[in-house]
């Protein structure tokens, strides 16, 4: 188990305390974006539980989310980043990434990888760019996935 660490900004707290993450706040939001529309809320309790977490918080309240995939010592792959509606424009996300990128058990890591369809200023702040050899990137994608699942559930 990681050490918790956290983060203050006036009434603001970014905090890697598992025990303080709402899932229903993670999951709503998740399950209404573009990358994880329909995600049932097993697989988001799972992907919790074997990631290194960043809540964002008003007064007790979750309000923002990142979630760090990694082995600690090579790469670290960053998920699920959002900010609710109601609370962005303030430079919460910047801070967030900030937060992230700041977290002492993440020193070191030779290759940082995310995927973004619109928020590539966002990443470029805190340092990430553009394939330098997109030739050599290659993945798997399974698009539908979660509908699928639904509909094998019924």
């Amino acid at each position: 188990m990681q050490a918790v660490q956290e983060w203050r900004r006036g009434e603001y707290l970014i905090s890697t305390d598992r025990n303080l993450l709402n899932v229903e706040v993670i999951h709503s939001f998740l399950s209404r974006s573009y990358w994880a529309a329909g995600i049932p809320v097993e697989i988001v309790k799972k992907s919790l539980e074997h990631s290194l977490n960043f809540g964002l918080y008003k007064e007790g309240r979750q309000i923002g989310f990142a979630r760090v995939i990694t082995d600690y010592a090579t790469f670290a792959y960053i998920g699920d980043v959002f900010i609710l509606e109601e609370y962005r424009g303030q430079g919460l996300s910047k801070w967030l990434m900030q937060a992230v990128m700041e977290h002492r058990e993440l020193q070191g890591l030779r290759r940082w990888l995310l995927l973004t369809r619109d928020a590539h200023s966002l990443y470029e702040k805190t340092g990430f760019t553009r394939p330098v050899y997109p030739e050599r990137i290659m993945e798997k994608h399974v698009p539908n996935l979660y509908d699928r699942l639904a509909s094998n559930n019924e």
